[in-house]
């Protein structure tokens, strides 16, 4: 159905001060702190995760030299959606807007639309994070997990104790940071570089990293967390988290989570010669996924 003169019947008019509703600002960017983006030239992307080596033995004298296998494990599937939006208007709403409306829609609002898509879906990597089923990484497991499977060091975890955003907790979740280890049980030098929460945590978590002593306490302790920075990139703040208690650590493990842009945002106009509506419509393709669990560590809160 396209936009008609009935539709828009007070901006035919003179006299009109504003049209509102679509000079909002723009929460756009808020994905680009929680994945890597790279392009991608085809249908879909996988990632496989390849295991490398176990610790290797001591040598006897003159004994022969153990050998081992490295081996693929799961793979990281990424399936490009296709996001598109139009809308259509008629040559009389056209031709008797007297505002210049419609060159707003097209460039404000429908972006503004598009770009909304892409943030929720996003967000929604981690909105579902705690939920194996239909939103299970490549492993089989949901993304933040107590039992993600491994080659030969058992499960592993990036599942935070259900606690409160608070100092202790905060502390602890950095420590088994320290402790990540590959399918193969050797350390991978894990290091915490930023905190993710969503708008309730905000002032929480500038205290935490802010302040120079200990939070909430009158004693002479200094603020360990701000004094050793060990989330050097500090916090983010996402306000699609749909939970107000959910938090996560983003690590320094690469090919953790990630966003493929398969055909960037394009827009197009053209006319439709039987009725003469001018139709706008906006599309791209994309995907948001997880290959590496490792690359985050979440908490559900309490």
């Amino acid at each position: 159905m396209a936009i008609n003169r009935a539709s828009i019947a007070k901006q035919l008019l003179p006299g009109l001060n504003a049209v509102f509703g679509i000079e909002y600002g723009d929460v756009n960017d808020e994905h680009k702190s929680l994945f890597e983006t790279e392009n991608s030239d085809r249908a879909f992307e996988e990632e496989v995760l390849f295991t490398g080596f176990a610790t290797a033995p001591t040598k006897s004298e003159g004994a022969a030299v153990s050998f081992d296998n490295a081996q693929e494990s799961y793979t990281a599937r990424y399936n490009h959606e296709t996001v598109a939006l139009a809308f259509a208007v008629t040559e009389e709403a056209m031709e008797d807007n007297l505002y210049d409306t419609f060159s707003k829609v097209r460039a404000r609002a429908l972006a503004r639309a598009m770009a909304n898509t892409k943030q929720v879906k996003a967000a929604a990597i981690f909105n579902n994070g705690f939920t194996a089923g239909d939103f299970a990484i490549g492993d089989g497991k949901a993304f933040f997990a107590s039992d993600h499977p491994t080659t030969t060091a058992g499960d592993q975890s990036n599942l935070l104790a259900a606690s409160d955003l608070a100092e202790a907790a905060l502390e602890t979740a950095l420590i088994s940071i320290d402790g990540t280890k590959d399918d193969r049980n050797i350390l991978v030098g894990a290091q915490a570089k930023s905190l993710h929460i969503p708008s309730d945590l905000k002032f929480t978590a500038d205290k935490l990293l802010a302040s120079p002593g200990k939070v909430g306490s009158n004693h002479n302790d200094i603020n360990a967390i701000r004094n050793m920075g060990v989330l050097p990139d500090g916090y983010f703040v996402n306000r699609r988290f749909t939970n107000s208690n959910d938090y996560f650590i983003k690590t320094d493990v690469p090919n953790g989570t990630k966003m493929f842009v398969r055909v960037p945002l394009q827009t197009k106009m053209e006319p439709d010669f039987d009725t003469g509506n001018i139709r706008f419509k906006a599309r791209e393709r994309y995907s948001f996924g997880v290959s590496d669990w490792r690359g985050f560590y979440g908490s559900a809160g309490s």
